[in-house]
């Protein structure tokens, strides 16, 4: 074998070796910041400040609380609740559904209340309420 065919041979057997690298790192970096390294956002305190003024009557402001979907809803009645976003069937983002006022997992058409019961459709349990007081026109989810 020529050396020209010798040199050809190494760059691609360097080539495929560093491409092997990259994907390696590629895949095990997000697996290691997701389980291995700690969230350090403002929400990991895990309470949330979102002024009343901000939420409509029959509305809902979605969030991020402790790494995690969640949905403030002042329903029509003038009511408050702080429910989980996240599904309990397969772990879909519930969407909020003004006109009917109730939320509707989009993966397998669950829906739920808008205290976060469940009405219909697959999942096993009502979406996790989470605790909020109300102070100074400021609901503190948390």
């Amino acid at each position: 074998m020529d050396a020209s065919k010798r040199k050809f041979i190494n760059l691609c057997l360097g080539g495929a070796a560093a491409l092997a690298v990259a994907g390696f790192a590629a895949v095990t970096y997000p697996v290691f910041r997701y389980y291995l390294v700690p969230r350090s956002d403002d929400n990991a305190k895990g309470k949330i400040d979102i002024p009343l003024k901000d939420i409509a009557t029959g509305g809902a402001v979605f969030f991020e609380y402790n790494g995690s979907a969640a949905v403030l809803v002042k329903k029509n009645d003038g009511g408050l609740t702080a429910l989980s976003a996240v599904c309990p069937h397969l772990g879909c983002i519930v969407q909020w559904e003004k006109g009917r006022q109730d939320f509707l997992c989009p993966c397998h058409a669950g829906y739920f209340t808008s205290d976060g019961e469940v009405i219909s459709g697959p999942p096993p349990r009502a979406l996790s309420r989470l605790p909020f007081v109300v102070k100074n026109g400021i609901v503190t989810i948390g």
